[in-house]
């Protein structure tokens, strides 16, 4: 057991589904990793792809299953992209492909959306899509908009199964228009560069913990920093052995890797 992996860190960064909560309750022991990581003196925030979920969401299902946080204890990518449009196209029209909660957000955030003869295209997690929104969308990106997603994922966990998440819909607009967007979420730069800015600290004293090679492990390995899977979700130990994403440690759950800190 390598006990100094997590010897400089002071936030663990988790994920939700599959990592900390599957379907509707808490993973066995999950709320105890996190009872001793703020014993030790760490602290931790929540971090979810999902950009059709807002915090207000993502804590109404928390409190649900009896473990209230307060919102600042929530990251989502959306938050991740408001934040870049904000620092790299300040006041630009933006056309958004999201459902209402993202929509809000982005109106929030101080985002200027337009219907119309937009200067961004971005992506969302958007629950609401028709087909009116894919054509203009489209028609935008091949037009020359700047072209942006808020996360890579290609399918969303589901309790009866998956639906096609942001990543699918990146392959669709790629054969229509051959155009890729800039990404963001995990396991992209931005979210690093945006959680330490946000926490006010530097890269070794955050580690990533999450079910998702793509993302939550290749988020670490990508930029030097601790990572952690748990085998809770959608990764099985025959699949990380034969994936070449390499963890700083994997778990069986998050209670399991409470041995390591």
């Amino acid at each position: 057991m390598n006990s100094t992996v997590f010897e400089k860190t002071k936030y663990f960064i988790i994920d939700m589904d599959g990592t900390f909560y599957l379907g509707g309750e808490i993973i066995e022991g999950a709320d105890r990793f996190i009872d001793k990581a703020l014993a030790t003196g760490r602290d931790f925030r929540f971090f979810t792809n999902n950009s059709s979920n807002n915090v207000e969401v993502c804590c109404e299902k928390l409190k649900k299953m009896g473990y209230p946080v307060s919102e600042d204890k929530i990251i989502i990518s959306s938050h991740v992209t408001i934040d870049y449009l904000n620092k790299n196209h300040k006041g630009e029209r933006v056309y958004l492909l999201g459902n209402e909660r993202l929509t809000n957000d982005f109106i929030k955030g101080g985002i200027n959306l337009v219907d119309e003869d937009p200067d961004i295209v971005v992506l969302g997690f958007d629950t609401t899509l028709t087909y009116e929104k894919i054509n203009k969308a489209a028609n935008y990106i091949a037009g020359g908009a700047v072209y942006i997603a808020t996360h890579p994922d290609f399918n969303c966990p589901m309790a009866n199964g998956f639906m096609p998440d942001t990543g699918s819909m990146i392959e669709m607009f790629a054969a229509s228009t051959g155009k890729r967007p800039l990404v963001m979420g995990k396991p992209m730069t931005h979210t690093v560069d945006y959680i330490t800015s946000l926490l006010g600290c530097q890269r070794d004293e955050i580690a990533f913990i999450g079910d998702r090679l793509a993302t939550d492990i290749a988020i670490g390995a990508d930029h030097g920093i601790p990572c952690a899977l748990v085998l809770t979700g959608v990764t099985t130990t025959e699949e990380y052995e034969t994936a070449g994403i390499p963890a700083s440690v994997v778990a069986e759950s998050l209670e399991a890797l409470g041995e390591y800190i």
